[in-house]
């Protein structure tokens, strides 16, 4: 497997997706976010076992990378919670495109990194944060759906370079 991995995405744990979408737009002009509230998850699990996951994610086009803000609704545990319990709020992970994310989470493991939250949203995309933390202080997305995700990013990418700065907020459905 080649070792090189494409990072495309940082993501951030907000507390409000709203302000946050704010935030970013008056500190750095970025627009438009993506946003679906409340994303629909076909399975969740937690450090291996079956879990629950209320969230809301903003996306945005900034320059070459797309920066992913994260709310999470719920008290479950997740990989989220793992790192900002209760009200803190920061960069979160960094995600990784690969054309074989299984060898990829099988490097990982063999590495000591597992798995804090797998899921899969109704809409049939699937990721995985690993626990890289010991490592790099963050978590890493592996996407498990490159196909539909690529297709996504290229949908944020676009929204981005069309953008005429009127419509800050488009809200897409939450699968």
């Amino acid at each position: 497997m080649e070792l090189a991995q494409h990072i495309v995405q940082n993501a951030y744990v907000v507390q409000d997706i709203d302000r946050a979408m704010q935030r970013w737009h008056t500190l750095w002009g970025l627009g438009p976010f993506l946003v679906r509230r409340h994303m629909a998850m076909a399975e969740v699990r937690y450090r291996g076992q079956p879990s629950r996951l209320d969230i809301s994610a903003a996306f945005v086009q900034a320059g070459p990378i797309q920066v992913e803000l994260l709310q999470q609704h719920c008290d479950s545990p997740s990989a989220f919670r793992d790192m900002f319990p209760g009200q803190g709020e920061g960069f979160h992970h960094v995600a990784v495109q690969v054309p074989d994310p299984e060898a990829l989470l099988d490097r990982y493991r063999s590495c000591g990194f597992t798995p804090a939250t797998e899921l899969r949203t109704a809409g049939g995309r699937g990721a995985v944060l690993v626990d890289t933390r010991p490592l790099v202080g963050h978590m890493t997305e592996v996407y498990l759906s490159p196909d539909a995700t690529r297709d996504f990013y290229h949908q944020v990418a676009q929204a981005a370079a069309a953008w005429d700065g009127r419509q800050l907020i488009i809200e897409l459905e939450p699968s």
